[in-house]
């Protein structure tokens, strides 16, 4: 596997790079879509012995177009980078995205970005990619730019799945809506959340169901309060588990957090960082009128958690 190079902005004298094949994208989630374009614009490069290269944005767009926006995120940007190396990419490109830059011409962009600065060689984006000041261009515009400045353009249609076009939009909005399962179909794998286990109120313990604990990150796509199936990965294990989100309303609504249960596994996680991935959604949040009941209602959902966790294999971690 390469390594991956991460550089920052265009200033300065560099070495030119061999034979330079891009995309252009945020590649928030690093989902099948993402995958597939990532792996042609590896394979174009390799049969060139040239250099594969992503063009990226710091801040996201939307933070300086939209900035009402609450954005929220898929994958943290050192799990971005970890899945361009993974996916053999030899250099990304951040640009500060700034009010400046988004005033750029089409033409602007083509001809002091992608020729002047970049030297491309061939581009590989999406069919609806848009580029310039208020999004003016399209892609037959950057074919024609393409043309007029010596790289060669190549459209690229977007995955379908089942009717679901694959983006990190339409991901966002299932993991919104609880349909983790969903979105682990467009994503390629269950849709993850990392963090150090943190110490919480012990109730699971008191209840027999001892809980590893995580804060929620800021800026994270989170799934909606309730009960899921889940796995929960340290290191190089996986282990399978349920995972709740909320607030637990039946003991007085304290700091919303992510809890695990390890099923059939019992370890000291404190401190240690862990993902936790859902799997599939067992039921929403509620107040029980007892512990008890809750313990009980517990059992239950560790039966239907282990039901779907037997149907649904492991994905990629």
């Amino acid at each position: 596997m390469t390594m991956l190079k991460v550089t920052r902005g265009l200033s300065g004298e560099r070495a030119p790079r061999a034979y330079p094949v891009a995309t252009i994208g945020n590649f928030d989630g690093h989902h099948l879509g993402h995958r597939a374009l990532l792996q042609t614009v590896v394979e174009t490069a390799r049969k060139a012995q040239g250099t594969a290269l992503v063009l990226t944005f710091e801040p996201h767009p939307v933070k300086i177009l939209a900035p009402h926006v609450d954005l929220r995120f898929l994958t943290s940007p050192e799990e971005k980078l970890a899945h361009f190396e993974a996916a053999g990419i030899d250099e990304v490109v951040f640009l500060d995205f700034t009010p400046t830059f988004a005033a750029m011409s089409p033409e602007q962009f083509a001809s002091e970005i992608l020729h002047r600065s970049l030297t491309l060689a061939e581009l590989f984006v999406g069919n609806h990619f848009a580029f310039g000041k208020g999004r003016a261009g399209h892609i037959d515009d950057l074919v024609r730019l393409g043309g007029q400045y010596d790289f060669l353009v190549h459209p690229v249609t977007p995955v379908m799945i089942e009717g679901d076009v694959v983006s990190s939009t339409r991901i966002r909005q299932l993991i919104q809506a609880g349909q983790v399962d969903r979105a682990a179909t467009l994503l390629g794998r269950a849709y993850g959340i990392r963090g150090p286990v943190v110490h919480g109120m012990q109730q699971g313990q008191a209840l027999g169901w001892p809980t590893a604990n995580l804060r929620i990150p800021a800026e994270r796509v989170v799934p909606p309060d309730g009960v899921y199936a889940a796995r929960a990965a340290h290191g190089m294990e996986i282990y399978d588990a349920i995972a709740y989100i909320g607030t637990r309303p039946t003991f007085g609504a304290g700091e919303r957090l992510i809890e695990v249960n390890l099923l059939d596994h019992s370890c000291d996680l404190y401190g240690q960082e862990i993902t936790v991935q859902f799997v599939s959604r067992v039921r929403g949040d509620h107040t029980f009128a007892s512990a008890e009941e809750l313990s009980k209602q517990i059992a239950r959902d560790v039966e239907q958690a282990r039901v779907s966790l037997r149907n649904i294999p492991q994905g990629v971690p």
